[in-house]
Parts: C-alpha cells; structure tokens; sequence
C-alpha cells in the first residue's frame, strides 16, 4: 500500500469513528468521498447526506447532485426555477468503494442507467422495480429541469465521479469511460460530459485542501478610516476585485456571498444596467453609477498602505455588482490588465453577532427583497444559536460556520432541519416538513407560529436535539434505503412525541415540560418499527410520506385519534 492508501484508511477510521451518524464504514466512505469531490461548492453536511441515493438497485449511483449555477436544486424549487440564458446546470453523479481498485462493473452500469433515465422518451415509472426510488427521483429531477428551462438554453455538464483507494486505471475501464461519454452524448449531444477516476493520491489532495480564510486585496489608493482598524472605506480596481472574488480556478469563491440574503437576480433591469455600465462606460469610473459593496469580515489586517489581509470575507451587500464584475471579466479575460475603472468597497469588522445582523439587516432592507430570505438576521436566530451552544448543539445559522470548526456533524443542526422538527411536532405537519424543504420559512403565518410566538428558548433546544437523535437513530438502519430515511423521518420524530406525551396536539408548554433523557432508544425503535410497518403496506415511496394523510394513519397505529387529543 502506498503511504497516501495508508493514511486514508486511518482518516477514514477515525472520522467515521467520530461521527455517529453512519451504520458502517462503507456507509460513511459514501459521505467522505460526496464532501471532498464537492467541496468546491460549499455544501452543509445536511446537504451532502441528502444527495446519498445509493443502497440496493441504485445503477452505480451511490450519490447524485444537481447544481445551476453551483446553487444546488431540490424538487420543491422546481416550480418557481428561472435562470438567465446561457446559465450553467451541473448533473454530477457519484460512485464510491473503498476498494483499491477501479473496476468496469460501475461505469457499464452507469452506462445503462443512463440509457434508460436519461432518455426522456422513456417513461421513468416504467423502471420501479429496476431502480431505487432515490435514484429515479433524481434523473426525474434532471429532466424535468431541463424542460423547465430549456428556452435558457442553460449549458448542461454531466460529470461522473468513481472514488476509489486505487492508484492506477486499467485501459480496459478507461475505454468504458469513453463508451460511456458516447452514450450520453447520443442522447444530449451538446452537454459536456466528463468521467474522473478519483484515485487514493487525489483524494488525499482533495482531503488536504482547505478554502481560503485569509484572502489579500490590493486598493487602488489608501482606504479611508478614522483610526479604527474594524472599518475601512476604499477603491479598489474591478479587476483586482475579480481576483479577489475568485479562486485559482477562476471560480467564484461561493462561500463568500453566503450571508448575503438575496440570491443573484441574473438578467433583470438593475443588473442589465450594471452589465450595461462595465461594457460601455470605460472613459468614466465605475463607482460613479454604482452604490458600492458592502464586506464583513472576523478580521482586517493593513499589510500596507494600499493593501489589506481580509479573513473570512462575507459579502453582505453588492451581490448583484459582485456578479456582473464576474460575468463581465469571464467574458472579456484579456481586459484584466488594461482595467483602470475602481468599485467602492466598504469593509467593516463587526464588534457583535447582533451588530452583524443588523448590518446585513439594513444594507438588504432598502431594496425589495422577500422578507422570508431575511429570516435569519431575526434575533431570535441568534438567540436559538447561543442558547443551543451552550448545550453542544450548533444551529447553523451561518451556513457551514461550525462545519468549518471541525463540530462533529451529528451536533450541527441547520435553521431548515430545525424548522422542520418544529413543523413535524407543533404544527403537526411532517408531510410539508418532508416535501418543502427548501421553502419552509417563506409562509409569514407559520414563521410566526414556529419562531415569533415561543418564547423559551429551551423549546428550540429541546426539539432540535430530539430530532438530531432520532436522525442518528435512522441514519444506522442497515437495511433501510436512503429514500426511505428520508421518508420516515420526520414521521417518527412527530409520532416519538406522540407516545411520550400521549397527545397529538403538541404546544411548546408541552416541550417545555419534557425530559429529553426520558427519551430511550427503545422508545425510538418500538415507534420506528409501527411507522415503517404502515408506511411499505402503503407503498413505502414519496408519495406516501408527502401526503397529508399519512399522520391520521400514525395517529390510529399509535393509538390516539387526531383532534380527540
């Protein structure tokens, strides 16, 4: 073995060790190998986890993702799903073995997967027993997004990933490669397909590689500040601002705009305007026709007079301008070194969470954004996130914020995971909690049942740490598929509670009241089993779990009647 395959297995030892989350080691590799090959694209743990398809009658695919604009789609955005033209949509599908070898075996069955999912004159449903749902659900998911948006004419790339602890490719496997290329081509004969074979040595690279927390930014002249070194105005060239915006792949750095609340709006007036000013006003100065750019930072260092150290940047404020500079240099590369034009930067260290919050708050509320997309600069947020610390729980408030502290995943706990918990127990809804999770802080009426009408923060807490428990209880269910996890799962938190306080009509006071360590794993287990039962007699699939009558079955298997109790 060579000193790469060596210490892979002892990371791979250790971590799964550590993470209390997975039935065996093959289960865990399946995780390992999604994060490092997607690290790029800045995902939660909760969002790796939901991409693994793999399990029985899953074609090779052990996880899937799919990304426009390296912004990942779920099901429930599809009908609301718009981009620009010329938009970037990424299929990428995963295939992991902790074996050291790579073998023909998964690509000849990714090439019949393809050929039968992804071509759209065949009937997906015609292949339910063949496939796993998880699986059938996600070609579904791609080609009901192409058809969305096919007068975007959106630019399609299909990448497959096999990741294994081998060192070398045979010629044979790397000829099905190629085969496999031409299947998808014949059918999409303008995506862009590509297979890498992620081997012990790239692993180990990808593992080691970290993203930038530190990133320098050179100024157009000295920055403007009244001695303190937490604030700094300046210019800075749009070109040298491209750089700082990008990684050494020219990528955007996604991690950077992740406290910023709006999405990109693509190609609507504003930015047509923005875009409008970059192409054709180069005698004038940028920062003339445009409001500037807001950045948090932990920390600011002057190097020099005309140069700063900015650690952990977050763009709170000029996502919009941010993009259009992209757009404008990955169009026009060659103008990086003749730019001349400035943007106006404002960096700032806040000297609060609550003071961040209000920045991000007030830079985003003078224009109309949705107030849902601010829900998480609410104060009760950063209550719910302080008070659950102090217990071991950390409520991911700013996306992979304790991910990147190295916090063990099953003690993070993100606002959607907990919104859904909260949804599943007090609204009673674990249907809506299953089928929307992308939109469920959007309703102002439940947002303000959920987060404005509690007032103990120990109702967060208390709910938050039994659902993370029974996610772990779920997660080493050997002979569940993964769609079914995911089914069952808010199902079983909801009906967990039903038994230990014998009412369907659960209040906060009732949460309140409860001793989380009265909550047993035989308690989880006993509900688990009577839940799963009912749910395979009824089809075992999504459509059982996202209807709205499946909670009246649970209620009468658990012995109670809903609305007697």
């Amino acid at each position: 073995m060579t000193n790469n395959q060596i210490l892979l297995n002892e990371i791979i030892n250790q971590e799964f060790k550590e993470s209390n989350g997975f039935n065996n080691e093959s289960a865990f590799f399946e995780y390992f190998s999604a994060c490092q090959v997607l690290k790029d694209y800045e995902l939660s743990s909760e969002e790796i986890e939901n991409g693994i398809i793999g399990g029985g009658n899953d074609g090779g695919c052990d996880a899937a993702y799919l990304f426009l604009n390296n912004e990942i789609i779920t099901p429930d955005q599809l009908g609301t799903l718009t981009c620009t033209k010329g938009s970037s949509l990424e299929f990428i599908i995963i295939q992991s073995k902790k074996t050291d070898k790579f073998k023909e075996d998964a690509i000849m069955k990714w090439k019949t997967v393809s050929q039968n999912l992804m071509d759209m004159s065949k009937d997906i449903a015609n292949y339910e027993k063949r496939y796993c749902e998880g699986v059938r659900d996600m070609f579904m998911l791609f080609r009901d997004t192409i058809t969305k948006l096919i007068t975007k004419q959106p630019k399609i790339y299909i990448k497959f990933y096999y990741v294994t602890l081998g060192t070398e490719v045979h010629p044979n496997v790397k000829e099905q490669s190629e085969e496999l290329k031409q299947v998808i081509n014949n059918l999409y004969p303008n995506a862009m397909v590509s297979l890498s074979f992620v081997d012990s040595d790239m692993l180990m690279n990808l593992y080691s590689s970290e993203p930038d927390m530190s990133i320098l930014v050179d100024l157009a002249d000295q920055a403007i500040t009244l001695g303190n070194t937490n604030e700094y105005v300046t210019l800075i060239n749009i070109a040298e601002f491209y750089k700082f915006i990008t990684d050494s792949s020219k990528q955007l750095r996604k991690g950077i705009f992740e406290s910023n609340v709006r999405d990109y709006q693509g190609n609507n007036s504003v930015n047509s305007c923005i875009a409008d000013t970059l192409r054709n006003k180069n005698k004038e100065d940028f920062w003339w026709f445009n409001n500037g750019i807001t950045i948090l930072s932990d920390k600011i260092t002057l190097i020099t007079s005309k140069k700063l150290s900015v650690d952990n940047p977050e763009i709170v404020n000029g996502l919009q301008t941010s993009n259009e500079i992209y757009n404008y240099f990955s169009e026009n590369i060659e103008r990086l070194k003749d730019e001349n034009r400035n943007v106006l930067v404002r960096f700032i260290v806040p000297t609060s969470e609550e003071v961040r919050d209000d920045i991000i708050f007030a830079t985003n509320n003078q224009t109309n954004i949705p107030k849902s997309s601010l829900r998480v600069t609410d104060p009760i947020h950063l209550q719910i996130e302080m008070y659950c610390k102090s217990r071991g729980l950390y409520y991911d408030r700013r996306k992979n914020y304790y991910k990147n502290q190295k916090k063990n995943v099953s003690d993070i706990i993100s606002v959607s995971f907990l919104a859904q918990c909260l949804i599943s127990i007090l609204l009673r809804k674990p249907d809506f909690a299953r089928a929307r999770p992308s939109t469920l802080l959007a309703d102002e009426e439940t947002y303000n049942k959920l987060y404005n009408n509690i007032k103990d923060l120990s109702v967060f807490y208390k709910v938050g740490k039994i659902g993370k428990v029974i996610q772990n209880n779920i997660r080493k269910t050997s002979d569940w598929t993964t769609a079914e996890k995911s089914d069952v799962l808010f199902y079983l938190i909801y009906g967990v509670m039903v038994q230990k306080l014998k009412k369907t009509k659960i209040s906060d006071k009732d949460i309140m009241d409860l001793e989380i360590d009265d909550i047993t794993d035989k308690d989880i287990n006993d509900t688990k089993d009577i839940i799963y039962k009912r749910y395979k007699e009824l089809g075992g699939n999504g459509r059982v779990a996202k209807s709205s009558t499946f909670v009246n079955e649970i209620d009468v298997l658990l012995g109670f009647a809903e609305g007697n109790i």
